[in-house]
């Protein structure tokens, strides 16, 4: 299994908006939606909300929440390896955040996000498979060290940008 990042959204307020547009970052990068399509949370009650939204719009999907820290039921127990991909998640970005902290506005929150999912999507080796990179650009692998694979990222993002601005 791939694990990367498919919504990185900076929002004051975590509510039901922020989760219909998270949810809807993921929906928007799938061919189809799967008609068993299962989002696995913890317990805030704004995915529920956000399921309510898309079902309204003719979008169905359920929602397993994974409520607490030990499996005590079933849903624990089948679902928290789930949520401890993303638990790990929120503690590598605290660890790379904390250094800096806190922004004054948020445009510096949101570069620091978007340089961090960019960072672990395209350039971090993930020892969970095997030291290898979730989503590999060929252009990058052949260049010798990180500087210019940072580099190399921006242009092709640069470059993706220009062709898709028309």
């Amino acid at each position: 299994m791939k694990k990367i990042i498919l919504s990185y959204r900076v929002q004051r307020d975590r509510d039901w908006k922020s989760a219909v547009l998270a949810i809807n970052d993921v929906l928007v990068k799938l061919k189809e939606i799967p008609t068993n399509l299962n989002v696995v949370t913890d317990g805030n009650p704004i995915y529920l909300l956000a399921q309510h939204w898309f079902a309204q719009h003719d979008i169905n999907f359920d929602v397993t929440q994974v409520i607490g820290l030990t499996n005590d039921d079933p849903v624990s127990k089948e679902y928290r390896p789930l949520k401890q991909i993303i638990e790990r998640l929120n503690r590598t970005f605290k660890g790379n955040y904390k250094p800096t902290t806190g922004f004054s506005a948020n445009m510096g929150a949101v570069s620091k996000v978007t340089l961090f999912v960019a960072f672990f999507n395209f350039l971090r080796p993930h020892t969970g498979i095997d030291g290898k990179i979730p989503a590999v650009i060929p252009e990058l692998e052949v260049l010798p060290h990180m500087p210019a694979k940072w580099c190399e990222l921006i242009r092709l993002g640069e470059r993706f940008a220009i062709e898709n601005s028309a």
